[in-house]
């Protein structure tokens, strides 16, 4: 049974949802400020963090901010409907995935079971073993880790989930249709930016090679390339 931690201060919508979320075989705990809610969040005892934007004490930017900090726990951000801003913010500070206020509960289970996938590694699977190597680049499907120039790079898990499917097709366009149902597990919305933000972090975090080029391309209104040399 995943727990999770939900921080938001609408205590009504707190109980709708871990009632909602009990029945579908999660644990639930909830906390309505962002102080309680980072502290409960660092404490490692939860597999996932529903966290919204408008909390008292501390708002949830800088709950996600400070959390990234200390851990990579999956964290999905809760915005308001048609707030670009807040989606785009929440992305580049590390969420995993949002989703806008007012949502359907199905729909949120749904992104909290993919995030859970993610974040997890099948023992049986096939490839968990597997090492991926692409120049200075290392990437180990056992122990989700990235390691650049010996160095590691810490990534959320669709950051990593997104650069392994980009570096197994090192060389060659990988469209943004399929990295949004492979990575993402959901079809690609017109106006959705969570990938273009996620790729963005992972451009920040890899940085550019020695000469100067970049690691991952954008090809306009197709996909992205990991480049190679």
């Amino acid at each position: 049974m995943n727990k999770v931690l939900i921080i938001d201060d609408d205590e009504e919508l707190c109980d709708l949802v871990s009632e909602y979320l009990t029945v579908e075989g999660f644990e639930i705990e909830a906390v309505h400020n962002g102080a309680d809610g980072l502290e409960k969040a660092v404490s490692g005892e939860y597999d996932l963090a529903i966290l919204d934007v408008m909390l008292p004490k501390m708002n949830g930017f800088d709950v996600l901010r400070n959390l990234r900090e200390k851990s990579s726990l999956p964290v999905l951000m809760l915005t308001a409907r048609g707030d670009d801003m807040e989606r785009i913010v929440g992305l580049e500070i590390g969420a995993d995935d949002y989703l806008p206020k007012p949502f359907n509960p199905r729909e949120l289970v749904a992104r909290l079971r993919a995030i859970l996938r993610r974040a997890n590694v099948d023992e049986n699977d096939a490839a968990a073993g597997e090492k991926l190597h692409v120049e200075d680049l290392e990437i180990s499907a056992s122990s989700r880790s990235v390691k650049l120039n010996e160095l590691e790079v810490t990534l959320t898990s669709v950051e990593f989930d997104l650069l392994s499917a980009l570096v197994r097709e090192a060389g060659k366009i990988v469209k943004k249709e399929d990295l949004s149902e492979q990575v993402l597990e959901r079809s690609l919305s017109p106006y959705d930016r969570s990938l273009d933000m996620h790729i963005s972090n992972l451009r920040k975090k890899l940085g550019v090679r020695a000469d100067g080029t970049e690691r991952i391309k954008t090809i306009r209104s197709v996909g992205y390339i990991y480049t190679i040399i």
